[in-house]
């Protein structure tokens, strides 16, 4: 009996239970079990959303509510995240937040949480965690009592789904989705490039050759009045008329080059940015290497662009000098304005940089400055190079 409580006495005591348990297999199972609360709260989350939404869209309440449960299910989304992060070790971006609406509208704010990929993907994610948090938490907890020197292995195989499962529907879509927000918001940049542009002719217009125009009717209907009254009066009113028709064609003129300048069309992207260095105040040395022509649009583009940049040239810059280079390189189109003036150019300074920046952006192109306090300044843009003959054919 004395040598049997020895023996006890000396063996080594039994292993604890979970003692082989690392604290990730710990933070693994707190997370499935987890699931099945959490996705019984996301399951009848949907089903009243889906319900009440689909149900009252004949009223005008099913909708917006519809939408306001695509917009929470993002936060529900996004608490998933942090709990896969914090237990699983799973780090995923954030998806794209809604696009801005320019108009803010409640029917935009409607139509883009109605169909906002991020809102629906979650969605499906919270109803299926029903049915698969019922198998994890049940495994787990049975595994804890029963399975437990497998269970280690049991967990790691369920999390490993769970991983699969969220990067699958809570994760960002990559390029596409990001290209959809991107696409949606150089559209709104392009039409209200065109809307102001549309605006600017119109104001043109009504307060120069229109005014001009409506001002010489009203001499010619003087003059006629006095033609037999006194005709040197008469003729000196004509003549007066005919230098306002010269000048309502130089502001047509003017306008209309400002819209599409006609060297442009005819001769490209070269002759054209030569025509609008001759008008510079700043002696401008232009450099075009384009062995073909690019699509109109492009050409387009480049051209006021560099216009735009030569005006400020002329009125902030105080420079003696400029040159503007224009090139290909792959399937870019390249453009570089540097000038000698002061410096200190920004997209912020009010000098339609801002502008010209989104302009470039909405055709997938590049705006860049390099302009430090006391000069010189260097601008550099890229286009996309669209081939005029493809693009003739496309339009054909």
């Amino acid at each position: 009996m004395t040598a049997r409580a020895s023996s006890s006495a000396m063996s080594p005591p039994p292993p604890a239970r979970f003692a082989a348990y690392d604290r990730q297999t710990w933070r693994e199972i707190a997370h499935l079990l987890a699931n099945l609360p959490l996705g019984v709260a996301g399951f009848v989350y949907v089903v009243v959303a889906l319900a009440a939404g689909g149900g009252l869209a004949v009223t005008v309440i099913g909708l917006p509510l519809l939408a306001a449960a695509l917009l929470g299910a993002r936060q529900i989304g996004k608490a998933e995240r942090a709990r896969a992060r914090g237990l699983l070790g799973l780090r995923i971006d954030e998806p794209s937040p809604m696009p801005k609406q320019r108009d803010h509208g409640f029917f935009s704010w409607l139509w883009s949480s109605l169909k906002d990929p991020v809102g629906w993907r979650t969605m499906l994610y919270s109803f299926m965690r029903l049915p698969w948090g019922i198998v994890t938490f049940t495994v787990s907890l049975v595994g804890l009592f029963v399975l437990w020197p497998v269970l280690p292995f049991i967990v790691r195989g369920l999390s490993n789904a769970d991983r699969a499962m969220v990067r699958g529907l809570l994760s960002p879509s990559d390029e596409l989705e990001r290209r959809i927000v991107e696409l949606e918001s150089d559209r709104g940049i392009v039409v209200d490039t065109a809307a102001a542009d549309l605006r600017r002719i119109e104001r043109d217009l009504h307060d120069g050759a229109q005014a001009r125009l409506v001002a010489l009717a009203m001499g010619l209907g003087l003059a006629k009045e006095k033609l037999l009254e006194d005709p040197d009066t008469a003729a000196a009113m004509v003549d007066e008329a005919h230098g306002e028709v010269k000048l309502a064609l130089q502001e047509l003129r003017d306008l209309a080059r400002g819209i599409h300048p006609a060297v442009l069309t005819d001769r490209g992207l070269d002759a054209a940015l030569s025509s609008v260095a001759s008008r510079c105040t700043v002696p401008v040395k232009v450099t075009a290497d384009l062995p073909t022509r690019p699509a109109a649009a492009i050409e387009g583009i480049a051209y006021f662009t560099v216009s735009e940049l030569l005006q400020n040239i002329s009125k902030h810059s105080g420079a003696r000098s400029a040159s503007v280079e224009v090139w290909r390189a792959d399937q870019r189109l390249l453009i570089q304005v540097w000038d000698d003036g002061r410096g200190g150019a920004n997209l912020d300074g009010g000098t339609g940089m801002a502008g010209l920046a989104d302009r470039l952006g909405a055709v997938d192109g590049l705006f860049v400055i390099e302009s430090p306090v006391g000069g010189p300044t260097t601008i550099t843009a890229e286009l996309p190079w669209r081939d005029r003959d493809r693009d003739r054919d496309a339009r054909g």
